[in-house]
């Protein structure tokens, strides 16, 4: 389980110049994080991996039951950041037109206007995406990819910064399309939000006795400081032998016997970005192991499909990381 260390503010090993923009990432994520924890209460982990997407210029998948707090999730992490936001309800109805918007002739003008669909926001809530066709979930790949849209030739660039956060209950099968390998891809991590504990129940049933507690949220960041806080991240340094642990990771992942497609090239890029991610959210300004080996299970889990035999003995994805994670020799961490 991914776990992120509580007050581990540390001087950052950095140049004077280079300190105030770690602290800076630190900062707005810590922000973030705090005012989004008081929507989703008791599930302070899974509301940093969201931060550390939207810090990493990531995709989340939300991978869970019903009534958990998917939705709450992207509209908390919209208001405190002032994005605007966009929730598409998937379909098997939907075409992909009504994702990315059309092109109408306009009979004043005589000539066609685009009008945007509900991807051209900051913040996207894609819920149950995989009720759509895969047809229509085509439509997000250039979206997820590019950051941009094409509508009969021309191309509309997406807002920064822009995120989806798309949502699939894993027990609803019937119905729903699985998601193309292409798709699963492109998303930077995958969270479980689950069931909260008793004590974290019973704050959530006075929280919302009179109003829902996402109505007083306030924003928080800037945009600006959204934006400086990315760029701060690919600041991060990462020595070579983190960089080789990394690919041995996902080479391993590869070679697993039970694994009958591995982690992609795209893999280890999430994997190092969230590292990096998760280095400066702990006020370093260097990746160590513990790093990767927390973000694994997130980042790679979902881009490795077992072979048929593996899954009639119900080893999933999940236990393919942690043998490869126990099989892989750890190096030692060093600074700049």
């Amino acid at each position: 389980m991914t776990d992120f260390p509580q007050n581990t503010r540390q001087t950052p090993r950095v140049a004077n110049n280079a300190a105030p923009q770690i602290n800076l990432a630190q900062n707005v994520a810590e922000r973030i994080a705090q005012s989004v924890g008081q929507v989703i209460i008791g599930k302070r982990n899974e509301v940093r991996l969201a931060v550390l997407g939207l810090l990493c210029k990531g995709h989340i998948l939300i991978e869970d039951i019903p009534g958990v707090g998917k939705t709450m999730l992207a509209r908390a992490l919209a208001r405190v950041i002032g994005c605007t936001f966009s929730r598409i309800q998937f379909t098997p109805d939907m075409l992909p037109s009504d994702v990315t918007g059309v092109s109408l002739f306009n009979q004043k003008t005589r000539e066609f206007e685009f009008r945007a669909g509900p991807i051209m926001a900051q913040i996207v809530l894609a819920d149950e995406i995989n009720r759509a066709t895969p047809k229509t979930q085509a439509a997000l790949l250039e979206a997820m990819e590019e950051r941009q849209v094409t509508v009969d030739g021309v191309t509309y660039p997406m807002e920064n910064p822009f995120m989806i956060l798309a949502t699939q209950n894993p027990i609803e099968y019937e119905g729903t399309f699985p998601l193309p390998e292409a798709q699963l891809d492109r998303f930077m991590i995958r969270i479980q939000l689950g069931y909260p504990s008793p004590a974290e129940e019973l704050t959530v049933l006075s929280a919302q006795q009179y109003e829902h507690p996402i109505n007083n949220l306030q924003q928080v960041v800037s945009i600006q400081e959204l934006v400086a806080a990315q760029q701060a991240i690919r600041e991060i340094y990462v020595a070579d032998e983190v960089k080789r642990y990394i690919i041995d990771l996902v080479n391993a992942s590869r070679q697993h016997p039970d694994v009958y497609l591995g982690s992609s090239p795209r893999g280890s890029l999430a994997l190092f970005r969230t590292s990096q991610a998760r280095a400066a959210m702990a006020g370093r300004d260097y990746v160590i192991p513990d790093d990767v080996k927390a973000l694994a299970e997130v980042t790679l889990a979902h881009r490795i499909i077992v072979g048929p035999a593996a899954r009639i003995k119900d080893i999933s994805s999940r236990t393919v990381v942690q043998d490869v994670l126990a099989s892989t020799s750890v190096p030692g961490a060093s600074t700049r």
